[in-house]
C-alpha cells in the first residue's frame, strides 16, 4: 500500500481541476477494467475532504433492459445489490487509486446507481484534505 506521505509532494503540484480530471479518468478506466463496460462521461468533484463522482450512461444495455420489464421493482433491486457487490470486491482498487491521486486515504465510500437514467455517484470521504496547488 502507499503511504500518505511518499505521496504528497506528487500531488501537492496538482491544480484542482487537475485531481478532478484525473480521478475520472480513473474512476472510467476502473469501470471499464473492472466492471467490463465504462461509462460514457465522468465528472469528478473535490469538495474538501470528499470526493463526488458522478457517472453516465453507467448501465449495460442487458441491465436496461431488465430495467425495463414488468418486474421493474425487481429489477431495479437485483441490478443495486449486483453493483454494489461488484464495488465492494473492487473497492481497495479504487481506495488505493484515491489515495495515489489525491494523498488521502479513504474514510468511507458511498454510492448509488439510477436504474431510469442510467446515472452513477460515487462519494469518497477522505481522511483528510489533499493538497492542491494554487491555479496561477
Amino acid at each position: 500500500m502507499i503511504k500518505e506521505t511518499a505521496v504528497e509532494d506528487r500531488v501537492a503540484t496538482r491544480t484542482k481541476g487537475q485531481l478532478e480530471a484525473s480521478i475520472s479518468e480513473a474512476i472510467i478506466r476502473f469501470e471499464k477494467d473492472f466492471m467490463g463496460r465504462g461509462p460514457l462521461d465522468a465528472r469528478s468533484y473535490v469538495i474538501d475532504d470528499m470526493v463526488l463522482v458522478r457517472l453516465s450512461n453507467a448501465l449495460t444495455p442487458v441491465e436496461l433492459k431488465l430495467a425495463g420489464t414488468k418486474e421493474a421493482r425487481q429489477a431495479r433491486d437485483l441490478i443495486k445489490q449486483v453493483r454494489m457487490e461488484l464495488l465492494e470486491l473492487g473497492r481497495p482498487m479504487l481506495e488505493e487509486t484515491i489515495l495515489e491521486l489525491t494523498g488521502c486515504s479513504v474514510e468511507s465510500l458511498h454510492t448509488d446507481i439510477s436504474t431510469r437514467t442510467g446515472e452513477r455517484i460515487i462519494v469518497f470521504t477522505l481522511k483528510g484534505h489533499p493538497q492542491l496547488r494554487e491555479k496561477e
